[in-house]
């Protein structure tokens, strides 16, 4: 049987456990919770029901086709799996806002432009779609709106080529529809991991692919101490407890977790707090590189990208 790297991590990391420090600066990290990284808050109303929802920072691609939707195909991603396509091969998704039983649509006005309903009239269904799962359901402005599985569906506008999923987990509300009409999801993913940024490099990533940043007003040693605190963390989450089982590529020495003034645990890399953005939308977002010359993404070593260790 193929082991997992899962699998492998939390094994070799049971007997480490037991020899955990709180002291920045040791080889080894200390007990954390178990948890996955929190919540990474969608900022303003993006993602929400009605007028504005779904944008993206006041931001938009030009609009995706609006008009048919045609055969209906299946295509597979590498990260989410098999998903719904149109005629053109551009991914449907779905809106968790919206409701399957009975089907109803709750994206309206600016929410529709930045994701285009997609008709009903002439969707049919290609290999791999079962016809007895598409249906529509009637706007508020009289038209009909596909559904797949009773979900309406919708494409994005950032989606100008075939096979992009630029829309998934939109704030956090977004997804790609599967041929079932459920929520396309990514493969089992550790709590921290890393990825190569076509501008900042290798960076640390959670388990949502949510870049993660580091605070330069922060400190390390001896003991990790954070500067973000009310009003900031609405903007900057912190990333809860991760067990370093749940990690992959990230450095050992100077993992560990730390209580801060309001009581709650925070992870760090290399004794450094780390946090993601509420502005970042979508995975692969950076939109926290360099924010007030104070906010930088973390390499797996701790260190920020872009500038200099005080």
């Amino acid at each position: 049987m193929k082991t997992s790297w899962r699998t492998a991590s939390m094994v070799a990391s049971a007997a480490a456990v037991l020899a955990l420090t709180t002291a920045c600066g040791q080889e080894t990290a200390p007990p954390a919770t178990g948890q996955n990284v929190g919540a990474t808050a969608a900022a303003g109303d993006y993602g929400t029901i009605g007028s504005g929802a779904g944008q993206a920072g006041g931001a938009q691609a030009s609009a995706s086709p609006s008009g048919t939707a045609g055969e209906l195909n299946v295509s597979t991603n590498a990260e989410l799996g098999k998903v719904v396509t149109d005629n053109l091969g551009l991914t449907l998704y779905r809106f968790d806002q919206d409701t399957a039983e009975p089907p109803a649509t709750n994206c309206e006005d600016d929410c529709a432009k930045t994701w285009p309903p997609v008709p009903a009239d002439d969707a049919t269904a290609g290999e791999g779609i079962d016809k007895a799962l598409l249906g529509s359901v009637t706007r508020a402005d009289g038209s009909k709106q596909l559904t797949v599985g009773g979900w309406p569906a919708y494409r994005y506008v950032k989606d100008v080529n075939a096979g992009d999923v630029k829309g998934q987990g939109v704030g956090g509300k977004w997804y790609a529809l599967t041929p079932e009409g459920k929520k396309a999801q990514a493969a089992d993913r550790p709590g921290l991991a890393t990825r190569e940024d076509a501008k900042l490099g290798e960076i640390v990533v959670d388990k949502d692919g949510m870049t993660v940043y580091r605070f330069m007003k922060d400190e390390a040693w001896p003991k990790p101490v954070s500067a973000c605190t009310g009003a900031c963390l609405e903007k900057w989450p912190v990333v809860s407890p991760v067990d370093f089982a749940d990690t992959e590529g990230i450095q050992k020495k100077g993992y560990m977790t730390f209580t801060r003034p309001d009581g709650a645990d925070q992870q760090t890399i290399n004794c450094w707090p780390i946090y993601t953005f509420a502005g970042d939308k979508a995975p692969g977002d950076t939109n926290g590189q360099g924010v007030g010359g104070t906010w930088y993404a973390v390499r797996p070593d701790g260190k920020p990208v872009g500038a200099t260790e005080k």
